[in-house]
């Protein structure tokens, strides 16, 4: 009998709605299975709302900049609501933009069961057939054992708030909990965070997470590391143990930002998957998992929970070529951060020989005329080659930069490939000299 489907994608995220539209262009038939809205948490929960919020944010702290200009300005009133408007609109065009991509592509609203090789159930019962199934469900926040953890809202109840809050708990030190402390604090919030290890964005530079620790001190954040939380209370009260002793800070809201765990959808055992908590056992190169002609993809394989990292891996399950060793993150608070490739840290336990060189932002023409003379770039090569191992960057327009360097590391340049190419000027990516 001859399958429905050359392909069926369960999850319309970034890696499902973007294969789905690969192997629509390949002239192949495709059914993309999605209860909710095309975009995935990043178009409708994540990415794009969150720099939605970003942006006015910048405008805000922007606007209270003003005077060290001779710009006599100040921010009067945040009209929230107006805010959500804006963030709303913008989701919704890139929404209807993604939805055009995928004419031609059977868009099937419910959630996918697997009921065996090759079959899919819908919630109606009705039984669909491919030739090949790839899993992009995604993940959802992490909700931890936590005594009252109930009494906390997550990223996509925040999202959805009517109103601002005057003052927010979050749990968590990562690129979640920064990025709302970060945009919630410029918007006139009282923010505190709670962050169970000894520094924020673990998965950072240390010297970069520290600096950028200050500097969100400086806009009024505060921060409790090493202060592992204990209990939430229905009025608002967030209890920890910072250094062995009891402390506790009471807001209006608690956001609970301790990262994500993997959405799996219904049948993995009937169908004969491996996974476990992290996520779907895939082989990291092909990611098909240990059933024959069934794929995982992006954050419900656990591998890297990064929209553009599950888009990478979609474009590789299509046959198409994707450089997977290079992938660059960052966080978009103010100021941003970004990382690709090693820390030094990783570097050393790895037992690397490395050659780290920093530089200030203070250091550069276009950083000082734009007032971010604060930030901060260190860059990681092999001593012998010269080949660049890994870049972190703290200031202004950090993703930019650490984009550059993705494509360098990507094409095997090297510190002295970097030196020789004449950069315009002045531009912050000069630093990268």
């Amino acid at each position: 009998m001859t399958p429905d489907y050359d392909y069926i994608i369960l999850g319309a995220g970034p890696g499902g709605y973007e294969l789905a539209a690969m192997l629509n262009a390949k002239e192949l038939k495709v059914a993309l299975v999605e209860p909710d809205n095309v975009g995935g948490t990043c178009l409708n929960r994540g990415c794009i709302p969150t720099k939605t919020l970003c942006h006015a944010a910048e405008l805000a702290s922007q606007a209270a900049e003003g005077a060290r200009y001779g710009i006599d300005c100040s921010v009067n009133t945040i009209d929230w609501s107006k805010l959500m408007e804006r963030k709303n609109e913008v989701v919704g065009t890139l929404r209807q933009g993604i939805e055009t991509s995928l004419k031609g592509v059977d868009i099937i609203r419910s959630r996918g069961r697997l009921e065996g090789p090759g079959e899919v159930a819908t919630d109606d019962g009705t039984i669909i057939t491919g030739k090949k199934i790839v899993i992009a469900t995604g993940a959802k926040p992490a909700m931890p054992p936590i005594e009252g953890a109930h009494h906390c809202i997550t990223s996509n109840e925040l999202l959805s708030l009517d109103t601002r809050p005057e003052s927010i708990v979050i749990i968590g030190g990562g690129v979640i909990g920064l990025e709302f402390a970060s945009i919630l604090a410029a918007l006139g919030s009282d923010v505190t965070v709670v962050e169970a290890m000894k520094e924020i964005l673990p998965q950072f530079d240390r010297a970069i997470a520290k600096r950028l620790r200050s500097m969100l001190s400086q806009r009024g954040i505060k921060f409790h590391v090493d202060s592992k939380v204990t209990s939430i209370s229905a009025d608002g009260e967030v209890t920890f143990e910072s250094k062995g002793k009891p402390k506790s800070v009471t807001a209006q809201k608690v956001l609970m930002a301790v990262g994500r765990v993997p959405q799996f959808p219904d049948g993995l055992e009937k169908a004969g998957i491996e996974f476990n908590r992290r996520g779907i056992t895939v082989n990291p190169e092909t990611f098909e998992t240990n059933v024959s002609g069934i794929y995982a993809i992006g954050d419900v394989n656990g591998l890297c929970q990064l929209a553009h990292a599950a888009t990478a891996q979609a474009r590789c399950v299509a046959g198409l070529e994707c450089e997977l060793g290079v992938i660059p993150s960052a966080v978009f608070t103010l100021p941003e951060a970004g990382m690709v490739g090693l820390t030094e840290e990783k570097c050393a336990e790895l037992g690397l020989p490395v050659k780290v060189t920093s530089t200030m932002y203070g250091t550069n023409g276009k950083a000082m005329s734009m007032g971010a003379e604060r930030g901060m770039v260190k860059m990681i090569s092999d001593p012998e080659s010269g080949k660049i191992v890994g870049c972190h960057v703290v200031g202004a327009h950090a993703a930019d930069l650490v984009n550059a360097a993705a494509i360098a590391m990507a094409n095997n340049l090297t510190m002295a490939n970097l030196e020789a190419t004449i950069l315009a000027h002045p531009t912050l990516t000069e630093l990268l000299h």
